[in-house]
């Protein structure tokens, strides 16, 4: 093997410095520090991602990560549906030409899946059948290889394999090999790394749901299942409508898109798309208008567009003769003083106790009751509201649209009577996949929008935005998440368009992520998934389109 290495060896409960024969692979290395490797499913070596079968040669610190951080547990996911896929090619013990599983989309802490076979009817028997046949492979820990396969005979068989989204995305692959994973003589391509064997995954779940099952997969949080699953029935609403929107336009993975733009078809796409878009957002006025609710609140998480969307609602509420006012919330922040703090002993703006709900609710019911109210703006330089005088009386035909991250907390608006609120939740629920078992990730389109929008607003890096994310994320799956199922209607602000929009934005910002900051990997990842993508021309995306709200040249202030 030749010289041995000095490799500093740092998990969860210690950091070494340990002598290793040159050529061991990374699980060899850590089964030499720890009582429980299998806990742990990568290691990132000198700032570099790499699976636990990567053999070092040189010397190298080792950092070893679990299903606790956003990587490992993105991983994990990631082979538990290979798991999946192959546990039902060996139920249904027929050709995978003859059948389909899709992975259609995130709900709660599961996958959305479909059977796509006229004889095979998805029940609690059959699930059953699957999910011990899963848990047989578990205990078997069968070895998740990794091999090199040429491109173009991959695509051939995805295609006799009945997976034409796989095939079409490899046509417009550049390399003419790829990487394939082979689970007990299943083969699959994957947007990502593996868990070196079957052994390494523990918590999973089957459920029943409307056509098809969730994969309920362990949370981050607890690398535990959650106690009871249920279902975020109008998210999933909301995502089902989505697809119905993909099918119409004839696009539900991005080889389908890419298709489309070298057809160029790209205008008419984005007319049809923002049609769609245009015609929810003028339901959702109706209903408004017809309920006769005066406050509207509307809360999403970061960069899904809250801006724009509430721009264009209060279009369509003026277009029917209303008068919309729109009310950050952010406004009514608690002085610095009385501002919580976290476990660090920073200031803690996102959690509610930051909010002065009383000044809040006060205002608000004053304005129902007719009462003229004086209006604060937040000062954050000094850290308090200020009043100059600005007030505001509801008239006639008035109604108040309320932006904030703590819009759908039923907490906000305790004071207020619920027949006079109408909630909105946003999000960038996008409808497009990668391919039949590579899902795109709802957070990565919004970090891409983020980036895009910081660094034209904010000057920020690249860096420095992946760098804040985590914290972002936090705070929107401590409160916002947990409260959108309190909407009334949901809002899909993804527009099918958007990454070849995104992606020439995007890409020079990345590439200037440093190759030795902790971001490199992040940055790295986010460059191969947009390499998927044909990028096309802006011009001709509206001025009013929600994307304009990263890109630039909208109409709208934001």
């Amino acid at each position: 093997m030749g010289k041995d290495l000095k490799v500093t060896v740092c998990t969860n409960i210690c950091e070494k410095e340990i002598i290793v024969p040159s050529g061991s692979t990374l699980q060899e290395i850590l089964a030499m520090v720890d009582n429980e490797p299998n806990i742990y499913v990568a290691a990132v070596v000198d700032k570099r991602l790499k699976e636990l079968s990567w053999k070092l040669y040189k010397d190298a610190r080792v950092q070893y990560i679990d299903t606790g951080t956003p990587i490992g547990h993105d991983l994990y996911k990631r082979s538990v549906v290979l798991l999946l896929l192959k546990a039902v090619k060996d139920v249904l013990q027929k050709p995978e030409g003859d059948y389909r599983i899709e992975i259609m989309y995130s709900l709660g802490s599961g996958f959305f899946c479909r059977l796509v076979d006229e004889d095979t009817v998805i029940d609690d028997e059959l699930l059953a059948k699957i999910k011990a046949r899963m848990r047989e492979l578990v205990e078997a820990d069968i070895k998740i290889e990794k091999k090199g396969r040429s491109t173009s005979d991959m695509r051939e068989e995805f295609m006799r394999r009945d997976l034409p989204g796989k095939s079409l995305l490899l046509k417009y692959r550049r390399a003419s090999r790829i990487n394939i994973y082979n689970l007990g003589g299943y083969e699959d391509y994957y947007y990502g790394y593996m868990v070196p064997s079957t052994g390494y995954i523990k918590e999973f779940d089957l459920e029943k749901y409307d056509d098809g099952f969730v994969l309920v997969i362990q949370k981050k949080d607890t690398k535990k299942l959650p106690e009871s699953y249920k279902a975020p029935d109008k998210l999933y609403g909301i995502l089902r409508k989505s697809e119905d929107w993909g099918q119409k336009l004839g696009i539900s993975c991005v080889g389908q898109l890419n298709e489309q733009i070298v057809a160029g078809k790209t205008n008419d796409l984005m007319l049809v798309q923002e049609a769609l878009m245009e015609k929810q957002i003028a339901d959702i006025a109706e209903t408004i208008i017809k309920g006769d609710k005066k406050i509207i609140l509307i809360a999403g998480p970061s960069s899904s567009g809250k801006t724009t969307f509430s721009n264009r609602l209060s279009v369509q509420l003026r277009a029917h003769g209303l008068r919309p006012h729109p009310i950050a919330m952010d406004n009514f922040f608690k002085e610095r003083e009385e501002t919580p703090r976290d476990e660090e002993g920073k200031f803690d703006f996102e959690c509610i106790e930051a909010m002065d709900l009383d000044l809040f609710n006060k205002t608000m019911s004053g304005l129902l009751q007719g009462k003229e109210m004086p209006m604060p703006t937040f000062d954050f330089t000094q850290g308090k509201k200020v009043f100059d005088g600005e007030t505001l009386k509801l008239e006639d035909g008035d109604v108040l649209v309320v932006e904030g991250i703590h819009a759908l907390n039923p907490k906000s608006t305790s004071s207020l009577p619920v027949e006079s609120n109408y909630k909105i939740y946003i999000s960038a629920l996008t409808q497009l996949n990668i391919d039949e078992h590579n899902r795109i990730s709802t957070t990565d389109t919004r970090l891409l929008r983020r980036i895009v929008r910081d660094a034209r607003t904010r000057g920020n890096t690249a860096t420095q935005t992946i760098s804040m994310w985590p914290s972002v994320r936090r705070g929107e799956e401590k409160n916002i998440f947990p409260f959108q199922e309190e909407a009334d209607a949901m809002f899909n602000s993804a527009l099918i368009y958007e990454l070849p929009a995104i992606k020439q934005y995007a890409e020079p910002l990345l590439f200037g992520v440093e190759e030795d900051s902790e971001e490199y990997y992040e940055a790295k990842r986010l460059l191969k998934f947009l390499d998927y993508f044909l990028g096309i021309d802006v011009q001709s995306v509206p001025q009013n389109s929600l994307i304009r709200e990263f890109i630039g040249g909208g109409c709208f202030k934001v």
